[in-house]
């Protein structure tokens, strides 16, 4: 099989795209439309009168989704290169419209939306997550050239801390660490120095400490983690029903039409806790299935980030699989109670456009560099003098 969006130049001069990647993206996106659909009936009956309102939502950005996925894939790398200063300042300036009256909605004292017309709300703060890795990519590929006394990491600490700072300054706690983790992973999977990110460590750390207190719902909630059997009608309240949605499940499930989806027992459950409501009605068969799936994608997504030629390619990929999977699992880490509330969603299976559209892309990206020249084993067991050092081969 072939992704090929060159028509005008002959196949040979292509390498196949790992199909297996787009299947398991699909597979998850497929299963995700699938429990929107059981989890989000009741609630979206009880809102707009339509019991499909939600999922007709996620399909109309799942559209929009594709898009964009087919965009990336057939975007060359040395494209990408080009636009991407441009759009890493929208994303930032799109971060910062979200304080323009009028432009910026804002919900529970927060302003972390823009209103799109004839679409709805849409949160750049999703776009930083893009923008982050494919600078810090692009950024270290570009130091790999360079003798070690030539090279400065100044420009990309300083650009994540501008990433941090514009989603914190939305009042979005949960999405500006998470990109402060990913931009921090970023600095070790390109095997740069960590003393370069310590100071900001030392810097970030009380930052994050006094806007925990700032805030008394973020100090409850930490308080609702470390003491998860007491206020259950308050701090504890979703956590607890997820739980007891979780156990009902069983092995095998509930199946579709149970308790979640008619009588909405976790307030929300379409967005962060969807997870509560697939293993309600799948039980632990569908942890099982929705694991497996994820571990596919992680291996397929691995492969070609270790044998791509192209460091750039190789370190995007990186960070989009640790974007992906990474939210994945602090989101069911919430839903289980090992972790405190962050309000990370579910790839693939929150409902929300915009968190949808920014997986594609990354999947998008992620299936382009899977076409790029690849590390053969023979060149891997037997490099010649200019042997590989990172991911994939310094160009």
């Amino acid at each position: 099989m072939r992704f090929n969006f060159f028509t005008e130049k002959p196949l040979d001069k292509y390498r196949k795209s790992d199909p297996m990647i787009a299947v398991a993206m699909l597979l998850l996106w497929g299963l995700g439309i699938l429990a929107l659909y059981f989890c989000s009936r009741g609630y979206g009956y009880k809102l707009k009168g339509d019991s499909v309102y939600f999922v007709k939502r996620q399909l109309f950005s799942s559209v929009l989704g594709f898009a964009v996925f087919f965009a990336f894939v057939s975007m060359s790398m040395d494209t990408l290169k080009k636009i991407l200063p441009f759009f890493v300042m929208g994303s930032i300036v799109l971060c910062l419209m979200t304080f323009l009256p009028y432009i910026g909605i804002e919900k529970n004292g927060a302003r972390r939306w823009l209103r799109i017309p004839l679409i709805g709300a849409f949160q750049p703060s999703e776009l930083i997550k893009l923008s982050c890795v494919l600078y810090l990519a692009n950024y270290f590929d570009k130091m790999s050239v360079l003798r070690r006394s030539e090279k400065t990491m100044f420009p990309a600490v300083l650009f994540l801390v501008i990433f941090f700072a514009v989603v914190i300054m939305q009042q979005d706690f949960s999405t500006s660490i998470f990109v402060l983790i990913l931009g921090v992973s970023m600095f070790v999977i390109a095997g740069e120095k960590i003393t370069w990110v310590l100071p900001l460590s030392l810097i970030l750390v009380p930052f994050g400490i006094i806007m925990v207190l700032l805030k008394p719902y973020r100090l409850n909630r930490i308080i609702g983690f470390f003491d998860q059997s007491s206020f259950d009608q308050t701090y504890n309240y979703q956590i607890q029903a997820a739980r007891k949605a979780i156990e009902s499940g069983g092995f095998w499930g509930q199946g579709f039409g149970s308790g979640l989806s008619k009588l909405g027992s976790v307030p929300e459950v379409q967005t962060d806790y969807i997870f509560a409501g697939w293993v309600e009605a799948m039980g632990f068969f569908g942890v099982l299935l929705y694991f497996a799936l994820l571990t596919f994608f992680s291996w397929r997504v691995l492969r070609c980030a270790l044998t791509t030629t192209n460091r750039f390619a190789s370190l995007g990929s990186f960070g989009f699989l640790l974007a992906i999977v990474g939210q994945s699992l602090m989101n069911v880490g919430v839903v289980v109670g090992v972790l405190p509330t962050t309000g990370v969603p579910l790839p693939f299976f929150s409902s929300g456009g915009s968190s949808l559209l920014v997986t594609f892309a990354m999947c998008g990206f992620i299936v382009g560099s899977s076409r790029l020249d690849r590390v053969d084993s023979s060149y891997r067991q037997n490099p010649p003098n200019s042997q590989i050092s990172g991911l994939g081969a310094k160009r």
